[in-house]
């Protein structure tokens, strides 16, 4: 596949997912012009997936200190809300480096404790907006407990991930 192609069709891609289903005839007409050897290569082992069979999976990466993280996540939010029955999304934290962790660790602390929903655009909003430091365990816990988390539970679950 030459570049331009796969730019072009990688563009819409998400453009498609956000305005709807509609629009997927569309990508599936430009992707029917691909032949499998010449413009992609099927994988011998499929990547796994957590989703059931019948149901596509989208995966949102992310890292609550990217600016574009913050700044897509109420239109991937939008969208999600609004997502077709066979579509299951699911957010991954990334860390690209070590200290990324302690954050990649408040993710999933957050979702074990289900708390996900109403605090991981909380936590954007900290970063982003009021300019909060979280990124270190002692930064995150104390910003938890000022969100009204027994911070010892939050402890809990936060280091049982190692």
């Amino acid at each position: 596949m030459h570049r331009r192609e796969f730019s072009r069709t990688a563009a819409l891609s998400p453009l498609a997912l956000m305005l709807g289903a509609a629009h997927l005839p569309t990508l599936a007409q430009t992707a029917a012009g691909y032949r499998e050897g010449t413009d992609f290569l099927r994988l011998q082992r499929p990547a796994p997936v957590d989703a059931p069979a019948g149901k596509v999976e989208v995966v949102e990466f992310f890292w609550y200190n990217c600016p574009h993280c913050f700044r897509f996540e109420p239109t991937f939010d939008q969208w999600s809300s609004k997502a077709p029955a066979h579509v299951v999304v699911r957010r991954l934290p990334v860390a690209f480096r070590d200290d990324n962790v302690p954050q990649q660790r408040l993710y999933y602390a957050l979702e074990a404790m289900g708390r996900a929903d109403d605090l991981h655009r909380k936590v954007f909003h900290a970063v982003h907006v009021e300019k909060q430091r979280l990124n270190t365990q002692d930064e995150i816990s104390a910003w938890m407990a000022k969100q009204g988390v027994d911070k010892a539970k939050f402890l809990e679950f936060y280091n049982s991930f190692g």
